[in-house]
């Protein structure tokens, strides 16, 4: 009891190990459950059915587990789990699930999420991702393991996010994503491969170069995307180093329900002109 200010306010049915740090004036609920060594700073609200693994640090100010904004939630026990070693800094919210999707909003380990970042209902992020200071997720936003989103990022709902991919300041984000690609503007069009992240991962040269002949092979070879999906699978027999990186970019725009960004040079002026 010596870790947690006298002036937070915890529910008597709320889950706390013995470890956890609680700073003055937070408030926690009766659903919540906070594992070792995790540490919520001042003025936090976790409230809902929020469970929260190990080695977590919550900044001021963050609101954890409120109910969705969403016109069609109605009170329902939806949920929000986070895992371990997550930084989450100050006003950042995440939301809870909806019966909408599968009820709940997850987070992995080992994730940054930097100040005033929004993670809306039904999100699903994987682990080691960064989400610069504004990034908005709106609900039902997929990001997959080491995705970067840069400050002020949006995401349109119901996005898929791949692999170390990442995106430039004040990306607008309407389609998915493909792994390992880099989008930037206002819609985000392709702006080339996470070289240096990959780089920094441990990819070797000849895997990056085969990633980025992949890249070129959607979206600057001309090629109908049908047709660019069948030179990446002959690409993938030609580079076995590189052959599961191939195959992951090419299952994620197989399994794209709202398609992928587009680079300029795939859209029509008409197109252009209505926006989409």
């Amino acid at each position: 009891m010596a870790l947690i200010h006298p002036t937070a306010v915890i529910d008597p049915k709320a889950q706390l190990d013995a470890t956890v740090e609680v700073g003055a004036y937070t408030v926690i609920g009766p659903n919540v459950v906070i594992g070792a060594r995790s540490k919520i700073g001042p003025h936090v609200v976790i409230e809902g059915h929020t469970t929260i693994g190990a080695d977590n640090t919550i900044f001021q100010f963050a609101s954890i587990g409120a109910a969705p904004q969403d016109k069609k939630y109605a009170g329902e026990p939806t949920l929000l789990t986070i895992g371990d070693r997550n930084t989450i800094r100050e006003f950042v919210t995440i939301n809870l699930g909806t019966t909408q999707d599968v009820g709940i909003t997850r987070l992995g380990n080992d994730n940054w999420i930097m100040a005033y970042v929004h993670i809306a209902h039904d999100c699903q992020l994987g682990s080691n991702i960064i989400l610069a200071n504004n990034a908005t997720l709106a609900g039902h936003v997929h990001l997959q393991d080491w995705v970067f989103l840069g400050g002020f990022t949006s995401v349109h709902q119901f996005c898929r996010i791949g692999e170390h991919a990442m995106t430039a300041f004040t990306a607008a984000v309407s389609q998915d994503v493909p792994p390992f690609v880099t989008a930037a503007g206002n819609r985000a069009v392709p702006a080339g491969i996470n070289s240096e992240g990959l780089k920094r991962r441990g990819f070797s040269s000849e895997q990056i170069m085969a990633i980025k002949r992949g890249y070129k092979t959607i979206y600057r070879s001309g090629l109908p995307l049908d047709e660019a999906k069948q030179a990446l699978q002959a690409e993938e027999a030609k580079s076995p180093d590189a052959a599961p990186y191939l195959r992951q970019l090419r299952e994620f725009i197989e399994a794209s329900p709202r398609g992928i960004i587009l680079s300029l040079i795939h859209i029509s002026e008409p197109t252009r002109r209505r926006g989409i």
